[in-house]
């Protein structure tokens, strides 16, 4: 008898695994890579128990970007925990999420890819549409200003700017800059 049948089995712990090589390959050499036969050898998961988790590659990629938008809302909500001023809370607190990426290599890498893939796969996109509209009618009455949909619209440029490696905003320009945005919530 295997030891897959005397082996304790933990669901979570192999979902989360699965997610985060899944993670790993996409970060390393692309969304591409993904694939169900990579991600089960990766992680030493079988092709079936991988299929148990994730019955398809767009079943795996959603889990995917899905973890990933579970990360970075709490990362919104851990920095507006942090800011006693209720107007423009969710704007600063986005800004400093989407700006905050570059200084957190892995999960900036993991990001870049979701972000790539956020082009090109519709759901992806609808489902990214689906959170920011839920945001914006969460809060209506802190962060509707013309300025915050100022700050969120720059907040996305400069996520795209990183993405890409497009602009070199370092150091003190991108203090100053982020600074500049976050006086802006305010008004």
């Amino acid at each position: 008898m295997s030891n897959a049948h005397h082996r304790k089995k933990q669901p979570v712990l192999v979902r989360q695994q699965l997610l985060e090589v899944a993670a790993r390959l996409a970060a390393s050499e692309g969304m591409a890579a993904v694939t169900l036969d990579a991600v089960s050898a990766a992680s030493s998961v079988s092709k079936g128990g991988l299929l148990h988790h994730f019955p398809t590659k767009n079943a795996l990629l959603d889990a995917l970007f899905e973890s990933l938008l579970e990360k970075f809302d709490a990362d919104i909500e851990e920095l507006m925990r942090g800011d006693p001023l209720p107007q423009g809370r969710f704007t600063r607190a986005y800004l400093r999420a989407v700006s905050g990426l570059k200084e957190r290599p892995d999960e900036s890498r993991n990001w870049t890819q979701v972000t790539i893939a956020l082009l090109a796969e519709p759901r992806l996109r609808l489902r990214w549409r689906q959170w920011v509209q839920a945001r914006a009618e969460e809060y209506i009455g802190t962060d509707s200003s013309l300025d915050a949909h100022v700050v969120r619209f720059a907040a996305d440029g400069l996520w795209f700017a990183d993405t890409l490696e497009s602009h070199d905003i370092n150091g003190a320009l991108r203090r100053d800059l982020i600074d500049r945005l976050v006086e802006l919530t305010g008004k």
